[in-house]
């Protein structure tokens, strides 16, 4: 069992446990211990979004990296997708991305890519924890020239600009087209604007003045309704909202409907099916996926693997199966024949692709997936207890479950990164699966809730 890496990474409010300066710094020295191998000289990137706390972080984890010996190359606010691509282009030995993704601005978090640009497998966090809690690397301690130095690397964001704009097809621009463009006052307020202006759209930016205090603050992709109130207002074509980190992306068509994840993965699927460039005619989706996406993609001649929620799980399967496209419904979208992890942007040029090349509008192309109703509740709880060990609440599951039969499902799942039980109900009948959802919810509120 992990003590400090969740499903991404370590995270938690700043300056509280395990979030600290201390912390950080033990978290770089086991890291920069397990990342060195032979007697070269040793690089780690380091990122972050525009959170406050991402000073503090940054300066511990170099510290903690440069006394062990290894070098640290600071790029600053950078996309956490970008960070992947920046660690592996440069053949930095690792990256460590400072972001705690869509959280609010309180919290922070630690997450670490191999030189390949991938995350790190639960083995090699699981080594990183030993190494912090048993104290083996307190006496490693080099000197004089050995010790690490840092370096800033000033045209990282020019460089992640160049790179999102050559996953563009050559012969298609974005002239003519307006888009409104909320980056979530995060990570991706310099990058995404410029990218889409330098590929000939007008844009519309939303949330490119970060404070330090207001990233995710009522805007980005957990906040369409703010990009579907500019789509309307400025006429533009579509609005796209990312997270702070900038790795998911939420779409709103230019009527203002929202395109989540399971729609831009239906619309890119179908597209790389008809031009035969998806691989093994497979999308790895997550267990929270609409089955309208399962249905869409079958209509077209593929298939869907499904896996646990996270999309590191997700980029696991791809590579286990050799396939090129997945994602999630919440706009973590993974497009391997170009990045190695989700990436706002990126996907939002794929999509932005399919649009240019078949001449259709955003809401035309949407059309391909038809969701089937699906209520989702969470629940603060006090404890992560096993549902099922509790009579009461598997007894209404089951119940619920026999009242289903094929025609929709139920998914009970913790989060990761938040102490939330998450309900979700698929059905026919909106009204009646959202009665279900919130019955299930009251019972698990009554037994394990939290304040």
């Amino acid at each position: 069992m992990k003590k400090l890496f969740g499903t991404d990474g370590v995270r938690g409010v700043a300056n509280v446990h395990p979030m600290t300066s201390e912390m950080a710094m033990q978290i770089g020295r086991a890291a920069a211990y397990i990342f060195k191998n032979g007697h070269k000289r040793h690089r780690i990137v380091i990122g972050k979004d525009t959170r406050l706390s991402g000073y503090m972080i940054e300066n511990a984890l170099a510290a903690g990296i440069c006394s062990m010996g290894v070098d640290v190359l600071l790029v600053g606010p950078l996309p956490t997708p970008g960070i992947a691509n920046i660690t592996s282009s440069m053949r930095a030995d690792a990256g460590v991305v400072i972001s705690a993704s869509h959280n609010p601005f309180q919290d922070n978090g630690i997450k670490f890519f191999s030189r390949d640009g991938y995350k790190l497998p639960d083995e090699m966090e699981i080594r990183m924890e030993e190494l912090i809690f048993s104290r083996k690397i307190d006496s490693l301690r080099p000197i004089a020239s050995e010790v690490g130095k840092a370096f800033r690397i000033d045209d990282a964001v020019g460089r992640y600009v160049v790179f999102l704009k050559s996953t563009f097809p050559k012969e298609l621009d974005l002239a003519g087209l307006k888009i409104v463009l909320d980056c979530a006052n995060g990570a991706a307020y310099k990058v995404a604007p410029a990218v889409l202006e330098e590929l000939g759209a007008e844009v519309v930016a939303l949330g490119v003045k970060p404070t330090g205090t207001n990233i995710n603050a009522g805007c980005g992709s957990l906040h369409p309704e703010l990009i579907s109130e500019a789509v309307k207002e400025h006429r533009a074509d579509l609005g796209i909202a990312l997270d702070g980190d900038a790795d998911r992306v939420i779409f709103v068509d230019e009527f203002g409907n929202e395109v989540d994840g399971d729609h831009i993965m239906a619309i890119c699927a179908t597209d790389m099916l008809k031009q035969k460039k998806l691989r093994k005619n497979t999308v790895v989706a997550t267990v929270m996926s609409n089955m309208g996406l399962d249905i869409a993609v079958k209509n077209a001649g593929g298939k869907i693997v499904k896996t646990a929620v996270g999309d590191r799980y997700v980029v696991e399967e791809m590579r286990r199966g050799g396939y090129n496209l997945g994602g999630e419904q919440s706009g973590h979208m993974i497009f391997l024949d170009h990045n190695t992890t989700g990436d706002g942007m990126l996907s939002a040029l794929q999509v932005l692709a399919v649009m240019r090349r078949r001449d259709k509008t955003l809401s035309e192309l949407a059309e391909v997936m038809i969701p089937l109703p699906q209520v989702l509740v969470n629940v603060r709880v006090a404890e992560k207890t096993d549902i099922m060990t509790i009579p009461e609440v598997a007894g209404l599951i089951r119940d619920i479950e026999e009242k289903l039969q094929d025609a929709g499902r139920i998914l009970i799942r913790y989060s990761g990164t938040e102490p939330l039980l998450r309900i979700m109900l698929e059905g026919q009948d909106k009204y009646q699966i959202t009665g279900w959802a919130k019955e299930i919810a009251e019972l698990v509120e009554q037994k394990i809730g939290g304040k």
